[in-house]
């Protein structure tokens, strides 16, 4: 895995609350068994062999597009925008 990139989803791991507030390592580390439970969207790209979502067939899935838009912990499709970026990396 390439350390190019901090998560699976698009998410920047780097400034989520969450990293320091429970020590999450982000899902790459965990190996998508997060604190919360274990992502669906980690796994998934781990049974394709792909770094993250962005490389996918199906981007940006249904399940991605409920995380990145989900109303308490969605991020408005950041996550998707900076997906497409990395695939531009």
């Amino acid at each position: 895995m390439s350390d190019r990139f901090e998560s699976r989803c698009g998410l920047y791991c780097s400034k989520c609350d969450y990293k320091e507030k429970v020590n999450c390592p982000g899902c790459i580390k965990a190996e998508g068994k997060m604190f919360w439970g274990d992502c669906p969207l980690a796994k998934c790209c781990m049974e394709k062999e792909l770094q993250h979502c962005g490389q996918c067939q199906s981007f940006p899935c249904d399940t991605l597009q409920k995380f990145a838009y989900d109303k308490e912990q969605g991020d408005d499709g950041q996550r998707i925008r900076n997906l497409e970026q990395w695939n531009k990396e």
